[in-house]
């Protein structure tokens, strides 16, 4: 080898990284898509756990769910399964239900046959839950209808319509919609009911 050439070839080694920076290299890149990643999930999406009996059986108390949350989730519709932190309910404990009726819309409630209205229409409802034993009317819980919903305003009820605190409540009453914490979208763990079932594995999906 020419002394020319020689000189090249150590310039060129010289100027090529050596393994151990490539790894390092290589490690930093996935740290910042780890970073990128961790701040777009607290950002956008938030995991919590199902408490309590008042959304069986479209949920139940251990539920694990990923929430979208209010950075994305702006306008809640008519069905969406929402978390909620209201101050004045239990010092901001997190609670989740589904919405009823919107800004603007007319909720009355014919508790003696257990049907909803939203503007005059009955509710088609499949997801209700009422316990096989349970033949009362619906829980009143302090509703006192026809109301209007008032602007920047959701109507929340439980799925599990004799066991939920909810917008019948005067300790709940309309949500405002800053007090939503986001819209569920995903049940990644199923939960078992205060022990009461077994987890089914079979209900892990989206949620609608």
């Amino acid at each position: 080898m020419s002394f020319l050439s020689k000189l090249k070839k150590e310039d060129t080694d010289q100027r090529k990284p050596s393994n151990w920076m490539e790894v390092l290299f290589h490690d930093f890149d996935i740290i910042y898509i780890f970073i990128i990643f961790m701040l777009l999930y607290v950002l956008l999406f938030r995991v919590v756990i199902v408490t309590g009996s008042s959304m069986n059986q479209t949920l139940v108390d251990g539920d694990v769910l990923i929430l979208a949350s209010n950075t994305l989730y702006h306008n809640p519709k008519q069905g969406d399964i929402i978390v909620v932190s209201k101050d004045s309910f239990r010092n901001g404990e997190c609670i989740v239900k589904r919405v009823i009726a919107t800004e603007g819309q007319t909720v009355d409630i014919d508790f003696q046959n257990r049907l909803v209205y939203v503007d005059g229409q009955v509710l088609e409802e499949s997801y209700v839950f009422f316990a096989e034993n349970d033949h009362r009317p619906m829980n009143q819980g302090g509703f006192h209808g026809p109301i209007t919903v008032e602007k920047g305003c959701v109507f929340v009820m439980g799925d599990n319509r004799n066991d939920s605190l909810d917008s019948r409540d005067p300790s709940i009453g309309m949500v405002d919609k800053r007090e939503i914490l986001g819209k569920a979208l995903f049940l990644m763990i199923p939960g078992t009911d205060e022990g009461l079932i077994s987890a089914d594995y079979s209900r892990i999906g989206g949620l609608n």
